[in-house]
């Protein structure tokens, strides 16, 4: 099945299905249907649509202005100027924190075609091409994130919003834990509501900083129920006056957010990874495709200038930073990109800001490069990757990951894997962002050069 015809075979639906999800729907307290989609950045974006026009929704598309929404590259006149956003009914639940209001996640079409740039339909592409193959991608993906407060007026002098979490290793800390548990626990609601099984919270390795954990699921399940938790994370986070954040590094001196991907493939209801001979042989070579491709990767699973901040090696005012800055694996190694598990392997590139769509697309582009090459990963780490030096690296051939975003957005650039599966023009629209950011960044002159260098050359 193509992605156009997966597509809309998700997208139809018969009158009798849509009059009976409608009631359903109305039974449940509903009268307006949010349809969103996600953007090129992974923010997600959409509109209210009364609940009587479900039907509309799921064949025409509720409509947006094409050039409005980042990273189309759409004109603004003519029949590509309009963006399409065609619900996919399995993803209709109501939403328990905005009461009266059912989300349903969209796929973006334009001029009657499923639109290449669509983050959805890219993610669609690629996971139909493991079902050629009748394989099935499983993620579960692990959202790492901040609750904040704005210190000043003009938004300057960010800080933790609990100003009581403040302990050198805060891990587990179940003091400031049970102060956010209000909060925490109208989240889970939120998500169980919505179909997701939380598995775990947890309070992180930095002030004000949280884990959630949801079952894994295949692969674009797991992406729609990462942007349904933003959706719930940001708007419960606002009534508590909270800012609900996943930069990846706001503060210098502790870890960042990452979005750890736990990856398996499956096939007819049975993992493979680790399983044979045939399923540690495509482990192997799906291992050695994404530590291939890791650098374009960076790209995808660290979009932002501040990523960069997360995946430098040093100390942090707990100890370590958790962040991978090699290209590496290793047995339960958490200082490496992939940390090999039984039957899947922890991903441990991706950080907070990172569009799921996007990242896991990427993943499985280059997983099946490795499989299709035969590509066989380097050996195993063991090390404390931390603690080598630049030399001890080199001397063993562990190469080091992008330190910057326009080395990452270069790396993209020259992925002919990579960039085959976004398709050309999200590619290069992509690429454009991102080193126009990276320039952006370059130029500013930020507080620390002026006390540095102000008057003191």
């Amino acid at each position: 099945m193509s992605g156009v015809e997966a597509t809309s075979a998700a997208a139809g639906a018969t009158r009798g299905e849509v009059e009976a999800a409608i009631e359903a729907m109305r039974l449940q307290g509903v009268h307006t249907l949010l349809v969103q989609f996600t953007d090129l950045q992974g923010v997600a974006k959409g509109k209210h649509v009364p609940l009587q026009h479900l039907q509309q929704v799921l064949g025409a598309g509720a409509g947006f202005a094409g050039p409005s929404i980042v990273g189309t590259g759409l004109a603004r006149t003519g029949p590509r100027s309009e963006y399409l956003a065609r619900g996919d009914l399995s993803t209709l639940r109501a939403l328990p924190w905005l009461p009266g209001y059912a989300r349903i996640v969209a796929d973006g079409f334009v001029d009657g075609q499923a639109f290449e740039s669509c983050p959805r339909q890219v993610l669609r592409r690629a996971t139909a091409r493991l079902a050629d193959r009748g394989w099935t991608l499983r993620t579960g993906i692990e959202p790492e994130f901040f609750l904040l407060r704005r210190g000043q007026e003009d938004g300057r002098g960010w800080a933790p919003f609990d100003a009581w979490d403040r302990l050198d290793k805060p891990s587990y800390d179940l003091k400031s834990l049970p102060r956010r548990a209000a909060f925490l626990h109208a989240l889970r609601e939120a998500l169980e509501a919505g179909g997701l099984t939380v598995e775990q919270i947890d309070h992180e390795d930095a002030h004000g900083q949280f884990e959630l954990n949801f079952a894994h699921d295949e692969a674009l399940r797991s992406a729609d129920h990462l942007m349904l938790f933003k959706l719930a994370a940001h708007t419960l986070a606002e009534r508590e006056g909270a800012v609900f954040s996943m930069m990846p590094k706001p503060f210098a001196d502790q870890p960042g957010s990452g979005l750890h991907f736990h990856v398996s493939l499956w096939r007819d209801g049975q993992s493979l990874f680790g399983s044979g001979d045939e399923g540690r042989a495509l482990e192997r070579h799906f291992i050695a495709g994404v530590l291939e491709h890791a650098r374009g990767l960076c790209a995808l699973a660290a979009p932002t200038v501040n990523s960069y901040k997360r995946l430098a090696a040093g100390e942090s005012r707990s100890g370590t930073t958790w962040a991978p800055a090699t290209i590496s694996h290793g047995p339960n190694n958490r200082t490496a990109l992939l940390r090999t598990l039984p039957g899947r392997f922890e991903w441990r590139l991706p950080d907070a800001s990172a569009n799921p769509y996007l990242a896991t697309a990427g993943l499985i582009a280059a997983g099946l490069d490795g499989i299709d090459r035969c590509l066989q990963p380097p050996a195993a780490v063991d090390d404390d990757l931390y603690e080598l030096t630049a030399a001890a690296l080199g001397a063993r051939g562990i190469a080091t990951l992008p330190a910057t975003l326009g080395e990452a957005a270069a790396a993209l650039e020259d992925d002919a894997v990579l960039c085959s599966a976004l398709g050309a023009s999200l590619h290069a629209n992509l690429c454009r962002l991102q080193r126009d950011e990276w320039m952006a960044f370059s130029r500013h002159v930020s507080d620390w050069e002026m006390a540095r260098y102000a008057d003191g050359l």
